[in-house]
Order: structure tokens, then sequence, then C-alpha cells
């Protein structure tokens, strides 16, 4: 087991590569001992839930490391149209489906940028985007997203 702190003195792809996988973990664990009703519950007005939170991380992720770099369409990686729908889960759906597939989306995206510098330009989007870009970006996302399924996984647990 490496020294835990090396990520600090580690290259700028080490540590934001840290940070993304730091809350890809958080997401994923986020419907850890939910029930199918709990990981449904809505809270707010919004159609946000924690099961809708991880579905759409996956789509966060299949956006800026499908789309923006392999330039395939929405419709081509089987994602919603709009951000909206991306929170709505199948009747299908469980805890475990929507956190297996989150899992298998966090694989490609790895696997997208593998071979790519951070100052390489992808142009999947349209216009061009550096990975260090999509990096930051997806970080971001994730990072406000696990926010949210911080204090929605609060209310939950309390309400029982």
């Amino acid at each position: 087991m490496g020294d835990p702190f090396s990520v600090q003195v580690d290259g700028e792809r080490t540590q934001l590569t840290a940070f993304v996988e730091e809350y890809r973990t958080l997401v994923a664990g986020v419907l850890d001992g939910l029930t199918e009703e709990q990981a449904r519950r809505r809270l707010v007005p919004s159609a946000t839930t924690l099961i809708g939170l991880v579905r759409h991380a996956a789509f966060v992720e299949t956006v800026w490391f499908g789309m923006a770099v392999s330039g395939r369409s929405r419709a081509e990686l089987g994602i919603p149209d709009t951000v909206e729908e991306s929170f709505l889960p199948g009747a299908d759906e469980t805890v475990d489906s929507v956190r297996r597939h989150y899992l298998q989306v966090c694989e490609r995206s790895r696997a997208a940028v593998a071979g790519l510098g951070l100052d390489d330009t992808v142009s999947g989007r349209g216009y061009p985007i550096t990975v260090r870009w999509l990096l930051l970006q997806v970080l971001r996302e994730l990072a406000h997203h696990c926010g949210h399924a911080d204090i929605l996984r609060e209310q939950v647990l309390a309400a029982g």
C-alpha cells in the first residue's frame, strides 16, 4: 500500500484523477443500505431523488467522457435527450442496477481518456475541450451532486 499522502506531491493528472475518483466512490455509495422506497423518495419539489442522482451522475460521465471524446450522439450512447430526464429512474431500475450501471460508466470514462494527456483536445461536442477541462468539469458536477445527496440521504435516514 503506498504512501497515502503521495498524491499531494504527485503530478497534476494524478491529483485531478484522485479527486474525481474520490467523488465517484462517494456517488456509488449514496445508495448503500437504502431500500428501494428510500432511494426513490422525493423530498424536494424537483424530481431529485437519491437513485436519480446516481443515475444523473452516469449521464454526466457519459456526456463528458462519451460524447466529448467519441463524438457519438446521446441516442448512440443510449442516454436521455435532456438533463431532467436523466434524473428519472425507470420502473425496472433498482438500487443495484443503477449503481452497477454507474460503475460501468465510470470504467468507460476512465478508458476514454486513459491514453490522452491533460492538454490533449477533444471536440466531440462540437467545440474543443482539453482533457484537463473534462476532468475539472466532471469533478465539479460530482462534488455538486454529492452535496445534494448528503442532504437528501440525511433526511431519508432520519425519517426511517
